[in-house]
């Protein structure tokens, strides 16, 4: 009895850290099935508009852009609601691991505007990165982008809800 509890133990263990080749293809189907949000960011350098993948659902943010190394200039991912689960804004800690690329993380308030931003955070960290006071949901960018368009806290960011 013992062997068979090790040995289910043992298979979840690696089904939960897969991220290899069927997480990865299996991820990379959801992905091109998902359909891109516009999320539109302005403020004193004028108004950008990204085109990014929602994660709506506890699983699908858990995931977030772990594996990912095909993120477009322009791509991103957008965490709404934050919580999953809804209710109140709440102050959030990402992270990331797995995650190969490095990426801008905005936090956002109740009322659109960016919070904090964490930019280029390192690629595989699994230090905690907080956005510092409770907010309702949160974008990520590809790396440098936030400094490259001259994005910047207190600018208002925008989507179809």
């Amino acid at each position: 009895m013992a062997r068979a509890a090790a040995a289910a133990l043992l298979v979840a263990a690696l089904a939960a850290c897969s991220g290899g080749d069927a997480g990865s293809s299996n991820a990379a189907g959801e992905r091109a099935a998902a359909t891109l949000v516009p999320v539109t960011i302005a403020g004193a350098n004028g108004r950008h508009v990204f085109r990014v993948e929602r994660a709506v659902t506890a699983a699908q943010q858990a995931q977030g852009l772990m594996y990912r190394t095909d993120l477009p200039p322009d791509g991103g991912m957008l965490f709404h609601p934050y919580p999953a689960d809804g209710g109140p804004p709440r102050a959030a800690s990402f992270w990331m691991r797995n995650t190969p690329t490095p990426l801008d993380i905005l936090f956002i308030r109740a009322d659109g505007t960016i919070a904090t931003i964490a930019e280029n955070t390192v690629p595989f960290s699994e230090a905690a990165v907080k956005s510092g006071e409770p907010v309702a949901a949160v974008l990520e960018l590809l790396g440098g982008r936030s400094a490259e368009l001259g994005i910047a806290e207190g600018d208002r960011v925008s989507w179809p809800k």
